[in-house]
């Protein structure tokens, strides 16, 4: 399978790294199909759209119709036979773009499936990325609902639809849970030996792997975001603190608890643990709570450490990097 070729930085390419384990369970959703819809979370930047593009470059191996969308950046890509359809999904997301509706265009993905599905009745897949931080909680789970429809009440009959929903939003996981409308799966940062496949890939780098390891976790976005600042690591924390909103009235608010959290974010699984603090951590995408056993085939690719504080990984809770721990510790002034 040709490897997708993804930019990095500015200036530097690379080779889509590791996630054999990821790619695996894509190659078994195309051999026996799916019953539900695969909804895919994990921390900002850990690499789920980079395994999205490529797997549509795996399913079209298998002889798939693939639909990529990402309304949160206005991506739309298309490798679809039926040539007016793939027109009208182009014309469609001109449109919305243009005014500037974005939750539209995750729509317009599933709208030109459906009539794949009925014109094609062969292999369809629809492959959405971040597409619940523009659709919001509720109408997320109705898109997941919908996706969940073209597997069980297709508009035709069909020999296999696979449907995979990726996000690093994490409150609507919760709503798309209640319902048995979809398998909740993680995908974590990369491993240390794809991280190591992606950073002998980056030339000219100015530092060790074992200290980028440290702040990042395996998280390919921040080590680009590393580079593009030309390896300044306070402008980065500082970065994250401000875009993440830790304002002081936040810290003061919480401080007790955040400073327990930075050393073990496992507090943050103890009964007591205030709710709230809870939702604006994941609303903030800084850390992933209720994390599945680390043998579960809710790991979509290999899971973290059972626990790393070094991290910021505990056993139910876990920072998504070590860099916005980092952030939050910078925000308390410690």
């Amino acid at each position: 399978m040709r490897r997708v070729r993804l930019s990095f930085v500015p200036g530097v390419n690379v080779n889509f790294a590791d996630r054999d384990l990821a790619l695996r369970r894509v190659e078994d959703w195309a051999n026996r199909g799916m019953r539900l819809v695969e909804v895919v979370y994990g921390p900002e930047g850990c690499g789920k759209t980079a395994w999205l593009l490529q797997s549509m470059e795996l399913l079209r191996g298998y002889g798939f119709d693939v639909v990529y969308a990402n309304p949160l950046n206005g991506q739309v890509y298309a490798e679809i036979g039926v040539k007016d359809l793939k027109g009208e999904l182009i014309r469609l997301v001109q449109e919305a773009l243009s005014q500037n509706a974005l939750a539209r265009i995750a729509w317009i993905a599933y709208n030109v499936v459906h009539e794949l599905v009925k014109a094609r009745r062969g292999r369809v897949a629809i492959l959405v990325d971040d597409a619940f931080q523009v659709l919001g909680v509720k109408e997320s789970a109705m898109y997941v609902k919908a996706l969940l429809n073209l597997i069980e009440y297709p508009p035709a009959e069909y020999e296999r639809v696979i449907t995979i929903v990726a996000t690093s939003e994490g409150l609507s996981r919760r709503e798309i849970g209640r319902h048995l409308w979809a398998h909740l799966d993680v995908l974590w940062n990369m491993p240390r030996h794809g991280y190591e496949e992606l950073y002998g890939q980056i030339p000219s780098v100015r530092r060790g792997i074992d200290e980028t390891w440290k702040l990042t976790g395996g998280n390919p976005r921040l080590l680009a975001e590393l580079i593009t600042r030309g390896w300044d690591v306070n402008s980065l924390i500082n970065w994250l603190r401000d875009s993440k909103y830790l304002t002081r009235d936040f810290t003061a608010k919480w401080r007790d608890w955040l400073e327990e959290a930075v050393k073990d974010p496992d507090v943050l699984f103890r009964e007591d643990a205030p709710g709230d603090l809870i939702d604006n951590l994941i609303e903030r995408n800084l850390i992933v709570h209720a994390l599945p056993d680390r043998d579960s085939t809710s790991w979509i690719d290999e899971p973290p450490p059972e626990r790393d504080l070094e991290l910021g990984i505990g056993r139910y809770v876990a920072w998504q990097t070590p860099l916005h721990r980092d952030a939050v510790r910078r925000a308390l002034g410690n």
